[in-house]
Parts: C-alpha cells; structure tokens; sequence
C-alpha cells in the first residue's frame, strides 16, 4: 500500500492524498459506524430522526422483504 500513498503524494499533492486516505479510511469502517454515519448524514439532510422503535419496525421490514431473495 504505501507504494500507492506515494503515488498519489507525487501526483495530486499532500491535500490529495489527505482526501484520498480519507476516502480509503471510509471504506474500512465497521458496519455499525458506517450505519450511525449514514444515519447521522440522513437527519442533518432530512431531519429524519427515527425512535429506536421505528427502527426496529424498519429492519422487520426490510428482513421480511428480503427473505425470498436470500440464498440459504
């Protein structure tokens, strides 16, 4: 890996290369932190701030529907 950061340190420059790593480091969160991330992200845009409840009630849903699809 540290062949590709120089790489893009050559080429783009240091700011670059802090958004490319940046990027990088996005990809490599857990599943939980990406989820309070997005969900963090979806109330400042919408102000959707669904109870704990209404999650809950979502991720049935969403199970339910995707039941038939999903592989054994």
């Amino acid at each position: 890996m540290g062949g590709l950061v120089e790489i893009a340190a050559d080429q783009h420059g240091s700011a670059a290369l802090r958004a490319y790593l940046a990027r990088l480091a996005e990809t490599v969160l857990p599943p939980a932190e990406r989820a309070s991330k997005a969900k963090a992200a979806l109330n400042l845009w919408t102000g959707y701030n669904p109870t704990s409840g209404e999650e809950a009630a979502l991720d049935n849903e969403l199970d339910r529907r995707l039941a038939p699809v999903q592989r054994p």
